[in-house]
C-alpha cells in the first residue's frame, strides 16, 4: 500500500476534480467571456494522459473523481475516457465517478455514462424561464437541458441541480426552483457567485446574493432541518421538513468551508490547483511527459499536495471584490 496524500494541515486528499476541456457550448456570464479565446488543442492533455494522471491519483488514495470542464461532454471521444475510468470502479479503488455538466449533451450520452458506472451527476441550471436562460447562458436553450435531465433520469442517474444565486436575476425563482426539484425528485444546491475571471461588463458586486439571505427566505416558507451529511464537497445541507427534499448551500464568501477541504483540481493542461481560490499551482504535465515511469509523477503529485494552502481569501467588501482570481472558472474546472 502506498502512503495516502496528506496535506500540511493533516487533511487527506481523496477527491480529484478534473477539467477535460476549457471549451463549452454555453457562455454563462459569470463563468466566461462571450468571445473566449480557448487553448490550442495541442496544449491539452490527451485522453490517454488524463487516464494516466487520474490513475496515479487513484493509486495514491483518491476515491472520488469528478469530471468537469468547460463542458466535459463536448470533448471529442470523451466516452473513451469514462470507459477507461470505469475500470477503477470495477476494481474497488474508486468509489465514485461523476461529472458536472450544463446538461446540453446529456440526451446523447446519458445511457453511455450510466454504462460506465456514473450513478449521479450535477447539472448547472440557474433559471426555469427560457428567456432568462438564453440571456444568462448567451448560447443555451433551456428545453435542450431539460431533455437531457429527463434522459439521465431514465438511464437511472440521480440528478442534482446546482444553481448560482444571482441577485436581481433568480431571486424571484427561489420557490419555483425548489418546488420543481421536489416534484422531479432532485436535490438542489445553491452556490454563491465567486469572483473569478475577467469581470468585463458583469458586476459581481451587483450579482452577489448572500446565501444567508436566501436561506432566511426559504425559512419563511419551510422548516429547515440542518443535516450532518456531507458528500465529499463543500456543500452544507438542510432538509425541508414539508417536502423531505435536500437543499445544499455552497458559501465560499459568507462561510469559508476550507477547514475540511479534501480536494484538488486538475486542469486540462495538467496544472494542479491545490485551492480554487488561490493562484498557486503545480505543473504535472512536464513530469507526466518526462518518462513512462510513474514514480516521478507520483513524487510531483506529493510535492504539490505539500503546498496546499489552509484556505482561500474570497471576500466581498462594500466597495470592491477581494481575493479575485484572474483565471476563468472554466479554466480550473469549477
Amino acid at each position: 500500500m502506498k502512503a495516502p496524500l496528506i496535506d500540511p494541515f493533516a487533511r487527506a486528499i481523496s477527491y480529484l476534480r478534473v477539467s477535460v476541456t476549457d471549451r463549452c457550448d454555453f457562455r454563462c456570464v459569470y463563468c466566461m467571456a462571450e468571445n473566449m479565446t480557448f487553448l490550442p488543442k495541442k496544449e491539452l492533455l490527451t485522453l490517454e494522459e488524463l487516464d494516466r494522471l487520474c490513475s496515479a491519483f487513484i493509486g495514491l488514495g483518491v476515491e472520488k473523481l469528478r469530471i468537469t470542464g468547460g463542458e466535459p461532454l463536448v470533448r471529442r471521444d470523451i466516452m473513451t475516457f469514462f470507459r477507461a475510468m470505469s475500470r477503477h470502479l470495477d476494481s474497488g479503488a474508486l468509489q465514485e465517478l461523476t461529472l458536472t455538466t450544463n446538461g446540453s449533451q446529456l440526451a446523447r450520452f446519458a445511457d453511455d455514462l450510466a454504462a460506465c458506472g456514473v450513478r449521479r451527476i450535477n447539472v448547472s441550471l440557474d433559471t426555469l424561464v427560457p428567456e432568462k436562460f438564453a440571456a444568462i447562458t448567451r448560447w443555451g436553450r433551456l428545453e435542450q437541458v431539460l431533455d437531457g435531465i429527463r434522459a439521465a433520469q431514465r438511464a437511472g442517474i440521480r440528478v442534482k441541480i446546482n444553481t448560482v444565486a444571482l441577485k436581481g436575476f433568480n431571486e424571484d425563482e427561489l420557490f419555483s426552483l425548489a418546488d420543481w426539484c421536489a416534484a422531479e425528485g432532485m436535490d438542489l444546491t445553491f452556490i454563491e457567485v465567486m469572483p473569478m475571471g475577467d469581470l468585463g461588463n458583469e458586476d459581481r458586486l451587483d450579482q452577489y446574493w448572500s446565501l444567508r439571505d436566501l436561506r432566511a427566505r426559504l425559512a419563511e416558507r419551510f422548516t429547515l432541518v440542518d443535516l450532518a451529511e456531507r458528500t465529499g464537497g463543500p456543500a452544507r445541507y438542510v432538509r425541508l421538513e414539508e417536502t423531505g427534499q435536500k437543499i445544499g448551500f455552497i458559501t465560499p464568501l459568507t462561510h469559508n468551508f476550507c477547514e475540511s477541504c479534501n480536494r484538488v483540481r486538475l486542469t486540462c493542461t495538467g496544472q494542479l490547483y491545490m485551492c480554487l481560490g488561490q493562484e498557486d499551482m503545480a505543473d504535472l504535465r512536464a513530469p507526466l511527459r518526462a518518462s513512462g515511469d510513474d514514480a516521478g509523477l507520483e513524487d510531483a503529485i506529493r510535492r504539490a499536495i505539500a503546498l496546499k494552502p489552509k484556505g482561500h481569501d474570497f471576500d466581498y467588501s462594500r466597495q470592491a471584490v477581494a481575493g479575485q482570481m484572474s483565471r476563468h472558472m472554466s479554466h480550473t474546472g469549477g
